[in-house]
């Protein structure tokens, strides 16, 4: 399931190919994810019994790279450089000394706890993401720039990791997973309220008119 969570922008992408044009979409989701990949991957690692948590993230972090690079080749020059800055400072350089400090200055349930931690703190930076989804409905009154499959496996994911952490009463997988239920569960509602077919241009010609551009996920907000 956390897989498909991984997947699931695919045809976001296809499009952005398509297009050959990152249009409104923002690189902050993707970055967020792969941030939160690196640390549940080494949560994983960590943790006795928690293969299944490393494997998927790990897998999870391959496909967030092959999006960001999909990303970079067709954002705009401004968009491009402030992802790769986002890039290098959060996806490379934060997590790298993250890792080595607690690898090497903490040991045993001690490692183990502020991994999880980590994991917490960036699952719950990362759902900043579909909050910002939200607002952007909202403002548009359009679905179009939140992907119904992506906020339907948030759902399913989030019910079952959280079913899960009650099973294996693992708290650091339960509260990020019992949140993106919730947030799952919202965006269906949302979807139920304002879906409707649009077209493409008129979604963007909405965005040009209302100046909504800070409300998707603006880069300067840690998200």
């Amino acid at each position: 399931m956390s897989g498909l969570v991984y997947i699931s922008p695919a045809n976001v992408f296809v499009r952005i190919v398509k297009r050959r044009s990152t249009e409104e979409f923002e690189s902050i989701p993707y970055v967020s994810k792969l941030l939160n990949a690196y640390f549940w991957s080494y949560y994983g690692l960590v943790e006795p019994n928690s293969v299944l948590v490393a494997s998927v993230n790990i897998f999870g972090a391959g496909v967030e790279i092959v999006f960001l690079t999909i990303f970079l080749l067709f954002a705009t020059p401004r968009m491009k450089a402030r992802t790769a800055m986002l890039v290098a400072a959060l996806d490379v350089a934060f997590p790298a000394a993250a890792i080595l400090l607690t690898q090497f200055l903490l040991h045993g349930n001690k490692r183990i706890d502020v991994a999880g931690l980590f994991c917490v703190v960036f699952s719950m930076i990362a759902y900043a993401s579909p909050l910002s989804a939200m607002k952007t409905v909202v403002i548009l009154k359009s679905v179009e720039y939140m992907p119904f499959l992506l906020s339907f496996i948030l759902f399913l994911n989030g019910g079952v990791w959280t079913l899960y952490s009650i099973l294996a009463k693992d708290l650091f997988v339960g509260i990020p997973n019992g949140i993106g239920f919730l947030l799952g569960t919202a965006q269906l509602i949302l979807y139920a309220i304002y879906w409707k077919p649009t077209k493409p241009n008129q979604v963007s010609d909405d965005l040009e008119d209302q100046q909504i551009s800070e409300a998707l996920v603006p880069a300067s907000k840690s998200t």
